[in-house]
């Protein structure tokens, strides 16, 4: 089984998320898509993140019963900050039939270069690149081990739904219904 893994702190999930997956899953040969929630990301601000069960919550609202999507917590019981190469490891050897794809945006593609032991990642599994504003994925686009996907560019920030949350604003459509109801209920990102 293939199954691509999508890495992101889902602070929260939104639609973009769930339309890469979707594009992922019906136009690549994945099987299934694992959502990965990373508690902390050694390249972002932890003091934004909403708690990592809450957005785990978030994910499973937004997956729904689709029984090819799953959220995943492993990060969750490893040491922090997440480093992707730990992950994959400790996936590799708890799933050893199945193959393991990152899905990532070109925009994370270009400082790949810089991911604890990237090369390693590199030898082991495929990365699948979806299209970013303004990032060409940078020189491992021709790396045989990166499949561009030419799905449709999502310009939509997680970063700016927070923020408009905070000024009020009505942004039901950003988000799946259940999500954004769930978000409005626990009054997350108001202040």
């Amino acid at each position: 089984m293939k199954i691509g893994l999508f890495f992101g702190s889902f602070n929260p999930i939104h639609i973009g998320h769930m339309a890469i997956a979707n594009y992922m899953l019906e136009y690549t040969d994945l099987d299934k898509i694992w959502f990965v929630v990373s508690p902390q990301n050694p390249m972002k601000n932890k003091l934004s993140l909403l708690d990592e069960k809450q957005r785990l919550h978030m994910v499973n609202i937004a997956i729904g019963d689709n029984n090819k999507y799953k959220a995943s917590n492993i990060e969750f019981k490893l040491p922090k900050p997440s480093y992707t190469i730990n992950t994959l490891i400790h996936l590799n050897e708890k799933y050893p039939n199945y193959k393991f794809v990152l899905i990532m945006g070109a925009d994370n593609l270009k400082s790949f270069h810089k991911w604890k032991n990237y090369e390693e990642i590199l030898k082991h599994h495929e990365l699948y690149v979806y299209p970013r504003v303004n990032s060409d994925g940078g020189s491992l686009m021709g790396n045989a081990k990166v499949k561009y996907v030419n799905a449709p560019v999502m310009e939509i920030s997680a970063t700016e739904i927070r923020q408009g949350i905070k000024e009020k604003k009505d942004l039901r459509y950003f988000l799946g219904n259940d999500v954004w109801q769930y978000l409005k209920s626990m009054h997350f990102y108001e202040k």
